[in-house]
């Protein structure tokens, strides 16, 4: 029997750190659509302006190398901008807005006066279908799906093998405990076939190149997400998906219940039809 991938249970950093920091959070901005059959989200100042940033960076893959930088990065970052200014992006005043703004446009600056890795030639993960992210069976067992895209893969011509390069925007480290490398693991090793001869995190508000980091064995990473993915879908399937800190809510799902209880100001749609908020 051929198993439906659109009806099994899909997983991802960001879907699994929802359920980690709180199961409700997980529900809302994972299972429960609105009357109008849309999924919500909340757009914040911080978000905002990764998205900004992200956009720029990534969007240069569409170049050849040579062409990359011809134009002024902040000139692209100005476009991207405009997408999240306002209201759009979260921003409460005009001095939040051109706060953000100012940080945004210094890290596109930091990366043209020291482009690195953006230099070099790039590898795409093809999409999957109907636009869906990359993606494979973790268990076809489990009927469980790892989905997700990787900031950007630099190609190492001498031996023919790829490079992680993951953009930060925001002035946190990510955690040694982070599952985001467990799951680039998993993607790369099921999703092309070259070697993975390094990974880094660009921390590109403050440093002018990326940071070396080890990627985690195959092993090891299967074993950590699919038991995370594994208690997502049991919850799932139990409707075990209520707050921790019972009906008050915690701070991770309280925006999201307020966004359902009418307390939120719709702003626009966002990536998949989903319906952005802010409070």
């Amino acid at each position: 029997m051929v198993k439906d991938k659109y009806n099994s249970v899909w997983v991802s950093y960001s879907s699994i750190g929802d359920f980690l920091k709180c199961p409700r959070l997980y529900f809302l901005r994972n299972i429960y659509r609105n009357e109008q059959g849309n999924k919500i989200n909340l757009i914040t100042p911080a978000l905002s302006l990764g998205q900004a940033v992200h956009g720029v960076l990534e969007g240069l893959s569409q170049y050849k190398v040579e062409e990359r930088f011809l134009r002024p990065l902040e000139n692209s970052f100005e476009e991207e901008w405009k997408k999240i200014s306002g209201k759009k992006g979260g921003f409460k005043s005009i001095k939040e807005e051109v706060e953000a703004k100012e940080r945004g446009k210094n890290m596109i600056l930091r990366v043209e006066k020291n482009p690195g890795p953006l230099l070099n030639k790039t590898v795409k993960i093809r999409e999957g279908r109907n636009e869906t992210p990359p993606h494979f069976y973790l268990s076809e067992t489990d009927n469980i799906v790892l989905c997700g895209r990787i900031d950007w893969l630099e190609y190492i011509e001498e031996d023919d093998s790829i490079k992680v390069v993951d953009f930060k925007t925001g002035k946190n480290k990510e955690d040694k405990e982070s599952l985001q490398l467990p799951i680039y693991s998993l993607l790369l090793n099921a999703l092309q076939k070259r070697k993975v001869s390094g990974a880094s995190y660009w921390y590109i508000d403050k440093d002018d190149a990326p940071l070396s980091v080890n990627l985690p064995g195959l092993i090891e990473s299967k074993e950590k997400v699919l038991s995370i993915a594994r208690r997502v879908k049991t919850a799932r399937e139990k409707m075990a998906l209520s707050c921790h800190y019972g009906q008050g809510g915690c701070f991770a799902c309280q925006p999201f219940e307020k966004i359902i209880n009418g307390q939120a100001e719709f702003v626009g749609f966002g990536e998949y039809n989903q319906e952005m908020y802010v409070i």
